[in-house]
C-alpha cells in the first residue's frame, strides 16, 4: 500500500523527496518484518484475553497425546490468529500489491487459515479433539491452492490457461545446465504435493510450546534471502580478464530468476516478524497455542514459497524439522498396518523423545538447532551448485 503511494506520488518533487526511502525492496523487507513483530507484541496480550474468554472452560488439549500434555488444559488456542493480523499487516504496508506471486502466497496463507479455522471451530464447539475429517481438508486444501495457481499464476488473455510459473525444476548442488527437466503441466500435480504435504507437516509439528514456529521462523527467514537473491537485480562482480564483468546474483550462482521475488521477500519478512512476535507468547509455558488456523496457514504459506521461489526439492532440507516429523506419522502407520508393530513409541516424531524421558524445552530447542542447521545446508547450496 505504501509502496503503490509511492508510486502514484513519486512524480511529485516534493512527496518523492520524502517517500524515496520506499523504492528501495531491502527497506521495505526490514521494514515489513519490524512492523509485524512490533503489531504482533502490541495487540498479542488483546488477543490472547479475548482467545480466553471465547473459549472459557474447553478443553484445547487432543486425546492422543502424552499424559504431561493435559495439564496444559485451559490453555487458549486459534492463537494463529495473531500471526495472520500481523503477516497481514506487513504485507499489505510494505509489499507491491501488483505482483501475482505475492496474491498467490497470501491466498495459499489465508486461505489454509480459513480450513483450520474450520477444524478448530469445530474442535471447540462440539468438545473433541477430531475436527474437520482429514478427507474435507484435502479438497479445501486443494481448492484454494487451485485459486492461487489458477487465478494469480496463469494468464487466460488467450481464452485458455497459460502457466506463468516456470514449470522446470531445479536440485540442490546440481547445476542447471546439468539437470534442469521441464514437467509441463505436471509441474501443478507436483506443486500441490509440496503445498499440501508442507501445511500437513507443519500442523503435525505443532505438538509442544514453540516447537513449529521455531522452525518456520528459520524457514521464512531462508526463504527470504533465496526469493530476494533471485528476485533483484543486484550484481555480482565476476572477474574476467582483463575486464571486470557483473551479472546478476541470480546467473551467478546458477539459481532460476524469480519475477517479483523481492516482493515475495517482503511477505517472508513479515512472516519472520509475525513469529517472532507469536513465540514470545507461545514460549514454554504457552501462554496461547496456535491451532490449526495457524499450523495450516503456515505450512500453506512455506510450501508456496517452495514454489513461487523455484526451490521445490530445496524445501525438503529447509524444512527438515517438519519433513521428519510427517515422516515418522508415515512410517508408523505403514509399519503398523504392514507389521503390527510401531516403529516410534509415538508420533510424530516430537512425541517419540517426550515418551523416550526427554524434557520438552530440550526437544524444542534442539529441533530448532536441526532447523537452523537445516536451513544452513540449503544457503550453502547456492554456492554449491
Amino acid at each position: 500500500m505504501l509502496f503503490l503511494l509511492y508510486e502514484r506520488l513519486k512524480d511529485n518533487p516534493e512527496w518523492a523527496r520524502w517517500l524515496n526511502f520506499l523504492r528501495y525492496p531491502t527497506f521495505r523487507i526490514v521494514a515489513a518484518g519490524v512492523f509485524a513483530l512490533f503489531v504482533g507484541m502490541v495487540i498479542g496480550p488483546w488477543v490472547i484475553r479475548r482467545l480466553r474468554i471465547q473459549q472459557h472452560g474447553q478443553s484445547n488439549v487432543r486425546e492422543d497425546t502424552p499424559d504431561t500434555h493435559q495439564k496444559k488444559k485451559g490453555t487458549p488456542t486459534m492463537g494463529g490468529v495473531l500471526i495472520l493480523i500481523c503477516i497481514g499487516v506487513g504485507t499489505f504496508l510494505f509489499a507491491d500489491l501488483r505482483s501475482a506471486p505475492v496474491w498467490a502466497a497470501l491466498t495459499l496463507t489465508f486461505g489454509y487459515a480459513f480450513i483450520g479455522f474450520l477444524d478448530d471451530w469445530l474442535k471447540l464447539s462440539k468438545r473433541n479433539s477430531k475436527g474437520l475429517a482429514g478427507r474435507y481438508k484435502i479438497v479445501l486444501q486443494t481448492m484454494f491452492f487451485l485459486v492461487a495457481v489458477f487465478g494469480f499464476l496463469c494468464d487466460w488473455s488467450q481464452g485458455r490457461p497459460h502457466l506463468l510459473l516456470d514449470t522446470r525444476v531445479t536440485l540442490p548442488f546440481i547445476p542447471l545446465h546439468w539437470f534442469h527437466p521441464d514437467f509441463g503441466w505436471f509441474y501443478v500435480v507436483f506443486a500441490w504435493v509440496v503445498v499440501v504435504g508442507t501445511s500437513n507437516a507443519v500442523n503435525l509439528t505443532d505438538g509442544l510450546d514453540g516447537l513449529a514456529i521455531g522452525p518456520v521462523i528459520m524457514s521464512a527467514l531462508t526463504w527470504a534471502v533465496l526469493c530476494y537473491v533471485a528476485g533483484t537485480g543486484i550484481s555480482i562482480v565476476v572477474s574476467e580478464a582483463p575486464t571486470l564483468v557483473a551479472e546478476p546474483a541470480w546467473r551467478y550462482l546458477g539459481i532460476p530468476e524469480v519475477p517479483g521475488g523481492a516482493e515475495l521477500a517482503v511477505f517472508c519478512a513479515s512472516l519472520v516478524g509475525a513469529g517472532i512476535a507469536f513465540l514470545w507468547f507461545n514460549a514454554n509455558p504457552a501462554q496461547v497455542f496456535m491451532g490449526d488456523v495457524g499450523s495450516l496457514a503456515l505450512g500453506g504459506a512455506l510450501g508456496g514459497l517452495a514454489v513461487l521461489s523455484k526451490n521445490e526439492f530445496v524445501s525438503a532440507i529447509i524444512h527438515g524439522v517438519f519433513f521428519a516429523e510427517i515422516l515418522s506419522v508415515m512410517i508408523q502407520v505403514a509399519s503398523y498396518k504392514t507389521r503390527k508393530k510401531r516403529v516410534f513409541k509415538m508420533a510424530p516424531l516430537h512425541h517419540h523423545f517426550e515418551l523416550s524421558g526427554m524434557a520438552e524445552p530440550k526437544i524444542i530447542v534442539r529441533f530448532w538447532i536441526v532447523s537452523i542447521l537445516c536451513s544452513g545446508i540449503a544457503l550453502l547450496s547456492l554456492k554449491l551448485r
